[in-house]
């Protein structure tokens, strides 16, 4: 028996009840003969809470302090999961993200992992604990700081935990069964899927499915590290995430054409509005959103009206950078020479994903007759090999998810796919 990591969801160790839960959980698994790493998130909602709270104090909380506040969440967890165990009759030990030795660059709030060196994890495993460590966090490299990771930062840590341990599997335990075709809290017959590729599943983190956090499944990738997503409040097999198809038991999981429907109301649309069209115009609007350090999603430039020789380009990024970038554009609105700039939260991304399309002729006309049918309309458009998205109305997000899941025939003919926690905040 190898070592395995493990890593709980705040729904997952909500309360009291929950911790409980998580321990005997873990304890099973070292009976089994594993070494175990748990890594646990904050308590429910304690993240946003901290936030709230921050945000009520000062409109624009300073990056450094706010990291120190909100690393608190996970620090309450990890001692809280250590205390349960040991009251089982199993020695562990908690451990902050830099005690872990989980080296990030300097950036606060949405710090990347540069390196990770456990050897305080290592030597208390031989030792025969369990290691408890906060996810979410890590210590800066140059700066001496604490650093958090962003949202679903926990995710990173484990599989980055796993990698540097050369661990079987990392374990992703959540307040659902596994990855579904669709959102369980959007398509009630959503179906859970027992194996998806780690590229189908990079797509479908990418475009907003909330399971599993796309820079966790990149580092998984890069080292090969499986996934097992499961949920800490069943017994249920899960969903595997890994580069080739496995097997469960005597059956062979095999690529779907289409692994499933995801969808986003988190983003925003900038339009920039008459825009010369010459060379270099696109390359400085966006190279004063990359110094922004602004990351954008989908981009579309119109036709160049030909009476006036200029053209709108529009692009979609994360709400909680819209201001930034606005300031951004208008601050050099002189050297780039555009008009005006039009700004719109009220829109929601909807991605069909599936290796299988690039080989079968007419997904993409079945996606759009679905979309038309349900009344949709379409305000961009943006296409990869694996995937196709488009972005509407935030209002019309939920109907078009459940007419795609639909009309691709992903709907379950079985019981609703269950959520037993989490707001979904």
């Amino acid at each position: 028996m190898g070592l395995v990591v493990q890593k709980y969801g705040g729904s997952s160790v909500a309360d009291a009840e929950g911790i409980k839960r998580v321990a005997k959980r873990i304890v099973e698994a070292k009976k089994n003969g594993h070494q175990v790493v748990a890594v646990v998130s904050a308590m429910g909602d304690t993240t946003d809470e901290l936030i709230d709270l921050a945000e009520q104090v000062s409109p624009i909380p300073a990056g450094r302090e706010l990291d120190m506040l909100l690393t608190a969440g996970e620090r309450i967890s990890m001692a809280l999961l250590a205390m349960a165990i040991k009251n089982l009759g199993h020695e562990a030990q908690s451990f902050t993200g830099s005690q872990a030795g989980v080296i990030t660059d300097s950036v606060h709030n949405k710090a990347r992992i540069i390196d990770v060196t456990p050897g305080r994890i290592r030597e208390s495993l031989d030792e025969g604990n369990i290691a408890i460590v906060a996810g979410f966090q890590g210590v800066s490299q140059d700066t001496k700081d604490i650093t958090t990771l962003g949202r679903g930062g926990s995710d990173t840590t484990a599989v980055a935990l796993a990698a540097a341990l050369d661990a079987e599997v990392c374990e992703i335990y959540t307040d659902v069964d596994g990855v579904f075709t669709a959102d369980p809290r959007v398509v009630k017959k959503a179906r859970k899927i027992d194996w998806i590729s780690f590229e189908d599943m990079l797509e479908l983190a990418a475009s907003g499915s909330k399971v599993l956090l796309h820079r966790c499944v990149e580092y998984a990738r890069r080292y090969n590290i499986p996934i097992h997503v499961r949920s800490s409040f069943s017994g249920l097999q899960g969903t595997w995430v890994s580069s080739e198809p496995i097997n469960q038991g005597d059956k062979q999981v095999e690529q779907a054409i289409i692994s499933g429907v995801a969808h986003d109301t988190s983003e925003a649309k900038v339009t920039v509005v008459g825009v010369p069209d010459k060379p270099g115009e696109a390359a400085a609007i966006f190279r004063t959103i990359a110094d922004a350090e602004i990351n954008i999603d989908m981009v579309v430039q119109n036709v160049s009206a030909a009476a006036t020789g200029l053209t709108d380009i529009s692009f979609t990024l994360p709400k909680t950078e819209g201001r930034k970038a606005i300031d951004a554009l208008e601050k050099n609105k002189g050297t780039i020479g555009f008009d005006s700039l039009r700004y719109d939260d009220q829109i929601g991304k909807i991605s069909l994903v599936g290796a299988g399309m690039k080989t079968n002729p007419g997904v993409t006309a079945d996606f759009f007759t679905a979309l038309s049918d349900a009344g949709v309309n379409i305000e961009l458009i943006s296409t990869s090999e694996i995937r196709i998205s488009v972005v509407t109305r935030k209002d019309d997000v939920p109907e078009a998810v459940r007419a795609v899941h639909t009309a691709f025939g992903l709907d379950s003919d079985s019981d609703e796919a269950v959520v037993y926690g989490g707001t979904g905040r």
